[in-house]
């Protein structure tokens, strides 16, 4: 049962995430009192990725960096530039929209991109690999590319940050390899298939609850603000091309392919929307709650598409063999 729950999920999987945003704006703030709820399920969707993944294949990720190198420099460099270019050409006279999408663009990788490449069947170790170390450097990162791109300086809450890495990436993680290596990798095939269904589940809910945070945000909807989401959605549409063209340029795997596009391309939002809150003017959040609105969506459709090319390959190699 589990399986086929699991089965069909995958199928409605890029409908399913735009209809829980969808549903977390339609409720305003009702679910928002369960944001708690998100580090939990996030742990439990890292570790349900976790079980098939042995220590061996995360030293091998680190033997061969140049994947998690070029993830780097898209994150947090070429992206960056990105962003201030489009801000400058779209939003020349507004300082505060330019903060905002670089901002945006600057922030650490998502930990949802986990699930995703874990859908999808990308490397996780290299995912894994890529979440740690980026979030490890964000403390650093972060502040340095905005005042040398904006002149802004900001600080960070690294102790916080590393704490909420801890629990819901380390931990889980560690645990999921420890199992893995405990039973020789038999624990994969027999839980995967009944933790999957979960974990897409769990994914749903956090991206609802996420909805009913960013729900006041958008209690006025005008023109200018269409405008911008637009200019939001492009930005996340160049940084999935970019990864793609990247990965196939450099001539990756499948599965390296798939770990690059989501990693490069998700962001951590939520912490980009505590930071522009914290040190920043109001009009600096927007572009960064735009981008969490749209950025599970736009993950779905980039699901998608991987989809269909898996399934086209599918059929061509049946062809072949035929």
């Amino acid at each position: 049962m589990l399986q086929v729950l699991n089965q069909r999920l995958n199928r409605i999987m890029p409908l399913m995430t735009p209809a829980s945003i969808l549903i977390g704006v339609l409720c305003g703030g009702l679910l928002s009192p369960y944001t708690f709820l998100s580090p939990w399920l996030f742990a439990f969707m890292t570790f349900a990725g976790s079980i098939s993944l042995s220590f061996r294949d995360l030293v091998g990720v680190l033997r061969k960096p140049l994947p998690l190198f070029v993830c780097l420099f898209i994150l947090h460099l070429a992206m960056p530039l990105v962003a201030l270019g489009l801000g400058h050409v779209v939003y020349p006279a507004d300082a505060y929209t330019i903060t905002g999408m670089v901002l945006a663009a600057v922030i650490p990788t998502g930990i949802s991109s986990f699930v995703w490449v874990s859908i999808y069947r990308g490397n996780i170790a290299l995912t894994l690999s890529i979440i740690l170390i980026d979030t490890l450097l964000a403390p650093f990162i972060v502040p340095g590319i905005m005042s040398l791109l904006l002149g802004t300086s900001i600080h960070l809450d690294s102790a916080a940050m590393m704490g909420s890495l801890f629990w819901m990436i380390v931990v889980p993680s560690l645990l999921g390899m420890l199992l893995n290596e405990w039973t020789k990798g038999a624990i994969a095939p027999v839980w995967g298939p009944r933790l999957n269904p979960f974990s897409k589940l769990f994914m749903a809910i956090v991206v609802a609850i996420n909805g009913s945070v960013v729900a006041p945000y958008l209690t006025d909807i005008d023109w200018p603000l269409v405008g911008m989401a637009l200019v939001i959605i492009l930005l996340a549409a160049t940084g999935y091309l970019l990864c793609y063209l990247s990965s196939r340029l450099l001539r990756w795997n499948d599965a390296d392919q798939v770990a690059l596009m989501f990693n490069g391309g998700m962001r951590n939002i939520s912490a980009g929307a505590v930071l522009a809150v914290a040190y920043f003017p109001p009009p600096v959040a927007v572009p960064v709650i735009l981008g969490m609105v749209f950025q599970q969506m736009m993950a779905s459709l980039i699901g998608y598409l991987i989809g269909r090319r898996s399934e086209l390959q599918q059929r061509s190699n049946n062809a072949n063999a035929a």
